[in-house]
């Protein structure tokens, strides 16, 4: 994956991320929850874009 879709992905994940925290009202401990699923599940994505974190292509869901 070329450098520039990686930081495109993150810029728009990041504007996302700032306009639901601006724009739609919540309550804190939900609004904290949102952020550390979104932080968690980018740095996953990350580390497989990077190949760092090679056991990710195998998980499965399902049969």
């Amino acid at each position: 994956m070329p450098l520039v879709n990686i930081v495109l992905v993150l810029i728009v994940v990041g504007v996302l991320l700032w306009l639901i925290n601006r724009f739609i009202p919540m309550q804190g401990t939900i609004k904290s929850i949102l952020n550390a699923v979104v932080v968690i599940c980018v740095v996953l994505w990350l580390l497989s874009a990077f190949g760092l974190l090679s056991s990710l292509n195998h998980i499965r869901v399902g049969s």
